[in-house]
């Protein structure tokens, strides 16, 4: 099935070219529209903050289309024209983040120990000496006057080593996680079913490798979890939760890196604040998580009922996708929407949507937000005549799905 002709389709190039236009005439239209994804099959992309919430908080939505009696998974339609097998599928379809309930609060509760405000605060210092390290590499390579690139020499490091570090892979393999990532949010069909492949297979192998010798890693953790209660967690679901969180846990970060970095390059008022008031490095980040952060929108609800959101109704089982860019850019919600204002106020919990909110809040969170203030921090601090080595239009953002994400980032550094 695929979408009727003339429903918007999420990768057009008016969402893709410039997305906050693109979802604001969206927004302006209606609380929820039918939209469509790569072609594929209606949707409905609810647009604005306050029925984004309700869509995140609210039981009756569901992320298991099987709970709400839906006629057809919309994530297995997506997956198939991917060219994903059955046998890879399912290591995508019932992750920590597709799954409702009980499973659910098994699957998070095993993990979220390692991801504690407490035990990211501890992070702090290992983060801060990653970042040094990448800082002295940029300021080799650009030494000379030569454009350095931000997406690759800071964005992805930074997270990629933090996360691997944290479940346990690697250091040898760490670089091949950025190449498959790549392709993975790519949605290519020509390449993905074999990166899928190679990436769950390293996973088995990890975990074997873990359980002849452990490590302090959660990766070990989890093993041992399994070991005491066989029944907590088998071996396909280890393999998605870590599959699932090394993906998470560099990807989104990456993107924030780099989208924050290039947001305080073209506005150097803001910046300037924040060299002014260093204690604002944390509020900033939140702000550049609302109006710049990567994620576009939501893996897919089910409402179990029909569902009126603004005036609108949604029937039992259809899918809904909660934009988070745009609930973070509604002027029903914010003041200035469009601007970055470091000094804005939080409001309510992060004040803004792009983590997600309810029972599927980002489980990295805190370690985001602590991977942007330490990173963008330093990075500004150690450069202070850093700038874009081209004018910002010339910036070419990725056409990814759901994701906005600049090809590269090339600065100098003096």
């Amino acid at each position: 099935m695929t979408a009727p002709t003339g429903v918007p389709d999420l990768l057009a190039p008016e969402f893709t070219d410039d997305p906050y236009a693109g979802y604001a005439r969206l927004r302006e239209q209606a609380p929820a529209a039918t939209v469509s994804l790569m072609g594929g099959p209606p949707m409905m992309l609810v647009t604005r903050y306050d029925e984004v919430r309700t869509v995140l908080t609210d039981p009756r939505f569901v992320t298991d289309p099987e709970f709400a009696g839906a006629g057809s998974n919309l994530r297995d339609t997506l997956l198939r024209q991917a060219g994903v097998p059955d046998d890879l599928a399912v290591y995508l379809l019932r992750t920590i983040l597709t799954v409702d309930g009980d499973d659910h609060t098994r699957l998070r509760k095993l993990v979220s120990r390692a991801f504690t405000v407490r035990r990211v605060q501890a992070l702090r210092p290992r983060v801060e000496q990653i970042t040094a390290g990448l800082l002295d590499d940029i300021a080799a390579a650009g030494a000379r006057g030569a454009p350095v690139d931000l997406v690759e020499a800071f964005g992805y490091p930074l997270p990629i080593t933090v996360i691997c570090e944290l479940v346990g892979v690697p250091e040898p393999d760490r670089a091949q996680w950025h190449d498959w990532g790549r392709v993975l949010t790519s949605m290519d069909p020509g390449r993905t079913p074999e990166v899928l492949r190679a990436a769950v297979g390293h996973v088995h192998e990890l975990i074997a490798a873990r359980r002849a010798e452990p490590a302090d890693d959660l990766v070990s953790a989890l093993i041992a979890a399994q070991e005491d209660d066989g029944d907590r967690l088998s071996d396909q679901e280890m393999v998605t939760m870590i599959f699932a969180l090394v993906m998470a846990g560099h990807e989104t970060t990456a993107h924030l890196l780099s989208n924050g970095a290039l947001a305080l390059l073209t506005r150097p008022d803001q910046l300037a604040v924040l060299r002014a008031e260093p204690d604002r490095w944390p509020a900033a980040v939140n702000e550049l998580m609302r109006a710049r952060g990567p994620v576009q929108f939501t893996q897919f609800r089910y409402p179990v009922e029909d569902v009126e959101l603004g005036g609108v109704l949604i029937p039992a089982g259809t899918p809904v996708t909660a934009g988070l860019l745009s609930a973070n850019h509604d002027p029903r919600a914010y003041d200035r929407p469009d601007e970055i204002d470091v000094r804005r106020g939080a409001g309510r919990g992060d004040g803004h949507v792009g983590f997600g909110q309810g029972a599927h809040y980002c489980l990295g969170a805190a370690l985001a937000r602590q991977e942007g203030d330490v990173g963008l921090r330093m990075l500004f601090d150690r450069f202070p005549d850093l700038r874009l080595a081209v004018p910002a239009r010339e910036i070419v953002w990725q056409p990814q799905p759901g994701t906005s994400r600049v090809a590269q980032l090339p600065v100098l550094i003096s």
